[in-house]
């Protein structure tokens, strides 16, 4: 018999069983029951309670000038939205009485949009119970952001409310387009560099993202950092913002003229390397002028007759020739290894025989090349070398992304096929900037170092770093002490001041400093389809210092054009010659002592007008006046004429006109007639500079109140 009662045992186990079913049951029908009819509320819950952490980035470094102005900087912009689940919760009934004050007040702040479309608009995102739907579509700075947040419903709390931003930096250049393609840009929405400084100097301008957390702390969201973020550094360029204004227009001018493809210039500080403008114009197919690509740096194309001068400097370093050495080009045509050289003067008969100098002022083909394949034809690894050691071929290890390195051809090079790139060709045409690549800015370092007496510089982008009040200096950095010797640099130097003032390059002469350089005109081959393809092609230009005895600046002009006429000299030399006279303009700097006429008169001119601020300047410059007037204790200003005498200034009073009449104003200064006929009730336009010399509305007559008074204004 067994020892348990199974009658006793089974109801048990059979209630027992039944309670556990039921319960499993419940579970999965209450699972359930959460899943769908409450999913919204527990997922509401959960984001609530949200606690991941956040990454928080750092202020974007600004970008100065050479002079300190600010060429890049980053400022706050707003992406706003309306989150329609917690307006629906907390404030529905108030969005549907104030929804169409709210539609108006958004027409007012953005009139492109009617305070109907806004409500349409609205409207669909609260029937979709969107929790992130754009209030307007596009970024807004601070003030428009109070704007909005002063409206109904917008102005409550955004868990309240449901109107909430997020914060985006948004880069400003406020020069605009000037070095654009230098400076750099941001992808705006992905807070990512697209090119130049920007992107060159990313890591030190974006500094240290931190790291933060929300948590909910009494029904209210609190951040709360975790890592505090490092703000990026600030730089300071080399550019100069009048240099590149006046670059900038030398070559679009030019540009339009000729209708050229593509304009660069570059203008550099000799000592230092320093690049004070870059210009990278370039058409659209809309005709308009844009910087689009850094040409400056990243174009690899022959650049013709400026390389001349490094291959007469490899000769002379060499000592196979020296400047005297007489060349026959004959008749401006010869046939060199199977090819025809010609000269830019052939139809006119050449040049006849002339010296290696000569020939390098006219820029003669025939004359250069003969001197290298003379002497270089059975060893042209030495021409090659002489080239790299002269520093034309040098890597410049430039901060741009995607700058270029020349190319410069060895005789045992070969292509993937394994033929052989040297021909008898090859040598003769390389001489005189063909079968080679080199970028504008090597060319432009190649000359900067003729300039500095033989040393190369690194061309210098940016001079120091700027963190917290803390300076870290970028020094100029030497690639070269010494391109040539120093008898080879006095030869060329002397040359290319002779190509200025007696060769090809005479349209870059100045009539008030010297300067020297080179021109080149080369035909431009279209990748693998040669040169002839579409049409011919040139690239002219112009390279070169000044002022020539002690040169401060070097720059290079290069404009690719389609078709003839082209001319390095005439088109590229002219816009050297503007771009120089300017510079040069603008940092004249004189003694003031020697502009002093010591016989002539050195009182200052005082205008009509204030006389009481013109007592207290001339008497705070210790000049006599004679005033005819007694203030009796009223501070109002006292309006009158000037006249002198030999020995003082005659301030005399005179009062305006009544209130009801125009006052005479002629004679006075801007600020000074301004103030007269704006208290008077009358508007006022000025047209020039300097001293009132006549106004549209007559002295002593009647006009209406707020009629508008053009006030010409002239220095004298």
């Amino acid at each position: 018999m067994s020892k348990f009662d199974n009658n006793d045992i089974m109801p048990r186990y059979t209630f027992i069983a039944i309670l556990m079913t039921i319960i499993g049951v419940a579970v999965v029908l209450k699972s359930i029951y959460i899943m769908t009819v409450k999913h919204d509320y527990w997922m509401e819950v959960a984001n609530q309670k949200h606690n991941d952490t956040y990454q928080e980035n750092a202020n974007r470094g600004n970008i100065f000038s050479d002079q300190g102005e600010l060429m890049a900087s980053s400022l706050p912009e707003y992406k706003m939205f309306m989150d329609f689940k917690v307006c629906k919760q907390n404030s529905d009934s108030l969005w549907q009485v104030k929804v169409d004050s709210i539609c108006m007040g958004l027409h007012d702040i953005f009139p492109e949009k009617s305070a109907e479309d806004f409500k349409k608009d609205l409207e669909e995102g609260r029937a979709k119970q969107s929790q992130n739907w754009p209030v307007w579509p596009y970024r807004v700075n601070y003030n428009t952001l109070t704007k909005v947040q002063s409206l109904p419903v917008f102005s409550l709390h955004k868990y309240v409310g449901g109107f909430h931003f997020n914060e985006n930096n948004a880069r400003r250049r406020p020069f605009g387009t000037l070095a654009y393609r230098t400076v750099g840009d941001m992808y705006g929405e992905m807070d990512k560099p697209r090119f130049g400084l920007e992107q060159s100097f990313d890591s030190i301008l974006r500094g240290t993202p931190g790291v933060f957390h929300n948590q909910r702390v009494r029904n209210q969201v609190v951040k709360f950092v975790d890592i505090e973020p490092v703000d990026g550094e600030d730089i300071v360029t080399t550019i100069n913002v009048q240099m590149q204004d006046i670059a900038e227009k030398a070559v679009a001018d030019e540009m339009r003229e000729i209708n050229a493809d593509v304009g660069v210039a570059i203008v550099m500080e000799v000592a230092t390397g320093d690049v004070k403008a870059i210009v990278n114009l370039e058409k659209s197919s809309e005709g308009k002028l844009q910087e689009r690509r850094n040409h400056a740096v990243a174009d690899l194309l022959e650049p013709g007759s400026v390389f001349k001068t490094a291959s007469v400097m490899v000769a002379l370093d060499d000592g196979v020739v020296d400047t005297s050495y007489m060349v026959a080009t004959g008749n401006g045509q010869v046939t060199m290894h199977g090819a025809e050289m010609n000269d830019h003067n052939r139809a006119s008969g050449g040049y006849g025989t002339i010296s290696l100098s000569r020939a390098l002022q006219v820029s003669s083909n025939i004359g250069i090349s003969k001197v290298i394949d003379k002497y270089y034809h059975k060893q042209p690894q030495k021409f090659v070398d002489g080239l790299h050691r002269v520093g034309i071929a040098e890597d410049l290890k430039l901060p741009i992304v995607g700058y270029a390195v020349p190319r410069v051809r060895y005789p045992d090079q070969k292509n993937s096929k394994g033929v052989s790139l040297w021909s008898g060709t090859t040598l003769p045409w390389m001489s005189i900037g063909y079968e080679t690549q080199v970028p504008p800015i090597s060319t432009l370092t190649f000359y900067n170092a003729i300039a500095n007496n033989g040393k190369m510089m690194q061309p210098r982008f940016v001079k120091m770093k700027i963190k917290d009040g803390l300076v870290t200096e970028l020094p100029p950095v030497v690639l070269r002490n010494q391109i040539c010797k120093p008898s080879t640099l006095a030869k060329v130097q002397d040359m290319l001041l002779k190509v200025v003032e007696k060769g090809t390059g005479k349209k870059a002469k100045s009539e008030s400093f010297s300067i020297a350089g080179k021109t080149g005109t080369a035909q431009i081959a279209k990748e693998k389809i040669g040169y002839k393809a579409g049409g011919l092609h040139y690239l002219v230009s112009f390279v070169g210092y000044f002022p020539a005895e002690k040169p401060r600046y070097s720059c290079i002009v290069c404009l690719q054009k389609a078709g003839l006429p082209a001319s390095g000299g005439t088109m590229s030399g002219w816009v050297f010659h503007n771009i120089a006279e300017g510079i040069m303009a603008h940092n004249l700097s004189m003694d003031i002592s020697s502009a002093i006429d010591e016989k002539g008169e050195r009182r200052p001119t005082i205008l009509n007008g204030n006389l009481t601020s013109a007592q207290a300047v001339l008497s705070h410059l210790g000049f006599k006046s004679s005033c005819q007037w007694a203030t009796n204790g009223n501070s109002s200003p006292f309006w009158g004429i000037v006249g002198m005498s030999p020995n003082q200034y005659l301030l005399e009073q005179k009062a305006p006109t009544d209130n009801d009449l125009v006052p005479n104003v002629v004679g006075m200064g801007a600020r000074d007639a301004i103030y007269l006929l704006e208290r008077h009730g009358f508007k006022t336009q000025v047209e020039g500079r300097g001293k009132v010399m006549e106004q549209s509305l007559a002295a002593g007559e009647k006009a209406a109140k707020g009629s508008t008074c053009i006030l010409r204004m002239q220095f004298l």
